[in-house]
């Protein structure tokens, strides 16, 4: 009977680990913006359509949408199937496209956490009457639009403004986190400029290379993003009005600002490289020179106790005593012989002295 039931509870988790994961549910949110100032929160997205024929706009908001989520729009709100495509696509550098009936814009959002850049993709379509924001698409559990919503009910105002004024706000967040990325990678050159003046044997080369490389992305955002917000500054996106460029031109001025400093910080990163490799040459030419020192001493014993030698073997011989007339003289013999070598041996020291010497006057 147990062996009945265990085969029975075998064959049913089997079963089920079989079955394939559902991807997690996206958090999808739709408001509408009514003419008089209000806001409020919607449940579908044919909801959402129906509430256009009353006046104001939508913003429907996606985070970590599936693929059928994002076809729909195609159909629903006459979104560019391109525009989808490149929704999906990670390595799409920022950019904007117009299309018949709406715009689409990519932009980069910048999470720097425990010294590590996360780079999040935030997509905008932005229409007459409506926006649109996908997020999350190549996050893990970053959520770039996190905070916006409070944002937005602290301005009453945004809501008879338009879809363009929403972006803006939205926008302006989106540089707010990329100045805060900004301002930990200035700290991080910090520590490193102190380690590399201050403590040489524990800095790591490594770590300007993260640097430059987060640096790197970074700058590359800035620029194509800066180029976006000029050509809006133009007035080449219809769906952005001329009173809404004001505002637009207030974003321009900070991401060029930023792509300012991340100019500046790329190039104190190589300075930095070029200071620790200094300093790194400087120690190795420090440590070279100890060692030439050590070798010049030993080479000077060597040479001053090498005819010691030779003439110290020679008094060791038993022909040595013969020569000397016999052990009735040995005493005397080794007498002299031992005050012949301090005498060489004192010889041969200043002669290499001053030998020495003779080399650093030529030097």
């Amino acid at each position: 009977m147990k062996c009945k039931h265990f085969s029975f509870f075998y064959t049913f988790v089997l079963y089920f680990s079989q079955l394939p994961i559902f991807p997690p549910m996206s958090e999808t949110k739709f408001y509408h913006f009514t003419p008089t100032g209000l806001f409020y929160g919607l449940k579908s997205l044919e909801e959402t359509i129906t509430t256009l024929n009353e006046g104001g706009f939508i913003w429907m908001d996606y985070y970590k949408p599936g693929i059928e989520e994002l076809h729909s729009l195609v159909e629903t709100m006459a979104i560019h199937p391109l525009s989808v495509e490149d929704c999906l696509d990670s390595s799409q550098v920022p950019k904007i496209e117009h299309f018949p009936g709406n715009t689409f814009m990519i932009f980069n959002a910048f999470t720097y956490k425990n010294k590590t850049l996360f780079i999040d993709e935030v997509d905008f379509f932005i229409g007459k009457n409506f926006l649109i924001t996908v997020s999350g698409l190549n996050s893990d559990d970053r959520k770039p639009l996190n905070n916006i919503i409070k944002i937005v009910e602290n301005d009453p105002g945004l809501a008879m403004s338009g879809p363009a004024f929403l972006m803006h706000v939205i926008l302006d967040y989106i540089v707010d986190q990329k100045f805060n990325a900004l301002e930990a990678l200035e700290n991080e050159l910090e520590t490193a400029e102190d380690q590399v003046l201050d403590a040489l044997d524990e800095f790591r080369v490594s770590e300007l290379l993260r640097l430059r490389k987060d640096l790197l992305n970074l700058r590359k955002s800035l620029f194509h993003e800066r180029e976006i917000l000029v050509k809006i500054c133009r007035m080449d996106c219809p769906f952005i009005n001329e009173k809404a460029i004001f505002a637009f031109r207030d974003v321009y001025d900070h991401l060029a600002k930023f792509f300012e400093l991340s100019e500046s910080y790329r190039e104190i990163v190589t300075s930095l490289m070029e200071l620790y490799t200094s300093l790194l040459n400087n120690v190795m030419t420090k440590v070279s020179n100890e060692t030439n020192i050590s070798v010049r001493r030993l080479t000077l014993i060597t040479t001053i106790f090498m005819p010691l030698t030779l003439i110290a073997s020679i008094g060791g011989m038993s022909e040595y005593t013969m020569m000397t007339g016999g052990e009735a003289r040995w005493k005397i013999a080794y007498f002299c012989l031992m005050i012949g070598l301090v005498v060489i041996a004192i010889i041969n020291f200043f002669f290499l002295r001053r030998l020495e010497r003779g080399k650093r006057i030529l030097k």
